[in-house]
């Protein structure tokens, strides 16, 4: 299948052409082997251990209703016979629809949201029922973890066009913009104060911007225009892509206050083909800013990771083709992650200290062999989407 973002690769950088081709196949090829027995339910995670040949076996763990839901909205751009292939039997559609008969029983916002952006678009006939268990798990008067209140947004933008969703929406648009602090053009882990501990409270992650930055730039998409969400989400994706690794890193932890990177680690793959790329060419076709040269500096740090490349014994590939994962991320082995937490509580006493010698003790030499239902269906959605 050849989409116009797939087809922008080609004329930006061919070469990277078969990299990007290479993991949608693995993303087909993968997700099967992630569902629970029935075909009804994804897995939290898939694990990898060796065994003594050499040889990985995976193992599920868990699971996960977020995942099966961003895993149906990756999968739908795929033909019909291919998401049934993917999804034992069923269209995305029809996966989704067993989402939506769960709704009752789901207690947690953002699963409520990710089932009804799902019901959207797929066209499903129960969108209704959907949007009504998201409002009313959608408590406006307290502050939500920011990553789930974008995901508000984007289900919202995804259903106006079917439903009468102004208000709510319009609610969770300004929600996300008043939730920054000051000047920074990023946002923070929470909507408000009160639900982080005050040392932390102004440490936020890469999802708490590209999730953000992709509502906002789909709501002003999908109606008459939003200059200020707009404006909002170019100066984000501007700040996260100024803050970009040489090596296309996508950092991890920032200081919401100031805009600046707390600490780079882990880099997440996740972040390098999927979730960088589907928030960015979302907001490049709302009529943002066109950020593709970062997009394909962080597709690119996928099979060059510049972290292992300098030291030969801890090497080994984030792409594993016959298994059908890409293993999670790249992390510093520190134990109890003691330089994010020590990072986090320099940077609230003295924003923008770095605490150098961190990084000769702790290198980032060690390698997370998991991977996610989601990592796979945010990748199918990322290259295999976008409004026309």
């Amino acid at each position: 299948m050849t989409t116009s973002r797939l087809a922008a690769l080609e004329r930006a950088e061919p070469s990277l052409v078969p990299l990007a081709r290479r993991l949608l196949d693995l993303a087909e090829s993968g997700l099967p082997s992630m569902l629970l027995p029935g075909g009804e339910a994804f897995a939290f995670t898939m694990a990898g251990t060796r065994a003594p040949d050499g040889s990985w076996r995976l193992r599920r763990r868990g699971i996960s209703t977020r995942y099966a839901a961003i895993t149906a909205l990756g999968v739908r751009f795929l033909p019909e016979d291919r998401q049934r292939a993917v999804l034992a039997g069923r269209t995305a559609q029809e996966f989704t629809g067993l989402l939506v008969e769960a709704l009752p029983s789901v207690t947690g916002l953002g699963d409520a949201a990710l089932i009804a952006w799902a019901a959207a678009d797929t066209g499903h006939p129960k969108l209704s029922d959907a949007l009504a268990r998201l409002d009313a798990l959608d408590d406006r008067t307290r502050p939500q973890n920011t990553v789930e209140a974008a995901w508000v947004l984007s289900a919202l933008a995804a259903a106006r066009d079917t439903a009468d969703v102004e208000r709510p929406l319009a609610a969770a648009r300004d929600r996300l913009l008043r939730s920054r602090t000051g000047g920074s053009p990023l946002f923070p882990h929470a909507t408000g104060p009160g639900l982080l501990p005050w040392y932390r409270a102004h440490v936020s992650c890469f999802a708490d911007q590209t999730y953000p930055l992709q509502a906002l730039a789909r709501a002003h998409a999908t109606g008459p225009g939003d200059a200020e969400a707009l404006a909002a989400a170019d100066a984000c994706a501007a700040r996260i892509c100024a803050l970009q690794g040489e090596g296309g890193q996508w950092w991890w932890h920032y200081d919401a206050r100031t805009g600046g990177v707390v600490e780079g680690y882990p880099v997440y793959s996740v972040h390098q083909h999927a979730m960088a790329p589907t928030a960015l060419f979302d907001l490049a076709e709302a009529g943002g800013a066109d950020h593709g040269a970062a997009v394909r500096e962080g597709l690119r740090w996928m099979t060059e990771v510049p972290e292992l490349a300098g030291h030969p014994a801890v090497r080994e590939p984030l792409i594993l083709d016959g298994l059908g994962v890409t293993w999670r991320k790249v992390y510093r082995g520190d134990p109890r992650k003691a330089v994010r937490a020590v990072r986090g509580l320099a940077t609230r006493a003295v924003p923008g200290l770095r605490l150098a010698p961190l990084d000769r003790v702790y290198r980032p030499l060690s390698v997370d062999r998991e991977c996610r239902p989601y990592e796979l269906g945010w990748m199918l959605h990322a290259w295999l989407g976008g409004r026309t």
